[in-house]
């Protein structure tokens, strides 16, 4: 399956109830199917039916592991392509609105990784849980009840001004979160000369673009990549389940003061054409306000100098919709 983003989508429904004595030993079966194209919302809705009829047929039939329906969300439904509205077009890159309203590269071979800054539950942290709640079972058990909610919340607030204390003693001694995730990329690089990376600065994190070749989304070489630079996994596996890389282009709306979510929730593409002009209204105004703010932000590139043309077109397409070599704050 390739990177698939298509412009209609369709849903068909194929329902049947069977006498007493049916061989699959069902009295009813209801199946429904999602069908999508670029072409027409037709040729969606015959796509929808064939899928619809094909899975009755098979679960009537008593395979096993099918579902009876599919569920309707944006992304990162195994097996569906990716039900985001298009805005942009570039070659083989597509630029999607997300479902909190967020613009959105969707680019079939051009590697980019987001690297989340870490903050584990360590071993300790997990302890101060545990001896709060034996402090406040003791004390409820040997006085009262009441005394034993009290010494539990007690303890939670003392330990956690523990925690916290060395949390920042440990940050101090291995340079924090960031160092943390350069020193891997680093190590990477350093076992892969041959690989071009540029890295960014996100709100959270950093991000990463392979500049000196295409990737297949589920070719050894990424899952290595991934695992090795400490990748979000849910950003791995929706690389892997929609055969294409993503990076956010606009703004977080909460980030930059937009409360008020994108409408109707939960914003899966497409939407009832009466609440069209509402939708609209809200993305006006986000795209108003997300001017002032960067998605990301270039710090440097790393490794060879190599790169590929398919890279370098999409790199300028990210760069300047993140307006990435600007100084706006990051959102």
């Amino acid at each position: 399956m390739a990177m698939i983003v298509p412009q209609y989508w369709a849903e068909a429904q194929v329902q049947e109830r069977f006498g007493r004595d049916h061989p699959s030993g069902r009295r009813s079966l209801t199946v429904r199917r999602f069908g999508w194209s670029d072409a027409s919302l037709a040729e969606a809705q015959a796509m929808a039916d064939a899928r619809a009829r094909d899975a009755f047929d098979r679960l009537l039939a008593g395979q096993s592991g099918l579902a009876r329906s599919e569920p309707r969300v944006p992304y990162d439904a195994e097996g569906l392509p990716i039900r985001e509205q298009i805005v942009e077009r570039d070659g083989d890159s597509v630029v999607t609105r997300n479902s909190y309203g967020a613009r959105c590269l969707n680019t079939p071979e051009v590697l980019f990784a987001d690297i989340d800054y870490d903050a584990p539950v360590s071993a300790w942290r997990r302890g101060y849980l545990f001896a709060s709640l034996a402090i406040g079972v003791a004390v409820g058990w040997f006085s009262h009840p009441g005394f034993g909610f009290l010494a539990f919340f007690a303890s939670v607030f003392g330990f956690s001004l523990i925690a916290r204390a060395q949390s920042k003693r440990r940050h101090a001694a291995d340079g924090g979160p960031e160092i943390r995730a350069m020193q891997r990329v680093r190590a990477f690089l350093a076992g892969h000369p041959d690989w071009h990376l540029r890295l960014y600065r996100t709100p959270a994190g950093l991000r990463l673009l392979a500049m000196h070749r295409t990737f297949d989304p589920n070719e050894p070489a990424v899952a290595e990549f991934f695992a090795a630079v400490g990748a979000d996994p849910q950003f791995a596996l929706m690389c892997q389940r929609q055969h294409c890389f993503r990076a956010r282009l606009s703004p977080k709306p909460w980030r930059i003061g937009i409360r008020e979510r994108l409408r109707p929730r939960p914003g899966v593409w497409p939407i009832d054409p009466a609440y069209l002009a509402e939708r609209e209204q809200w993305v006006a105004e986000y795209e108003r306000k997300a001017v002032g703010y960067a998605a990301c932000r270039f710090v440097e590139s790393l490794g060879s100098r190599d790169y590929v043309t398919a890279a370098q077109h999409v790199q300028r397409l990210h760069d300047e919709a993140c307006r990435a070599q600007s100084a706006l704050p990051l959102a």
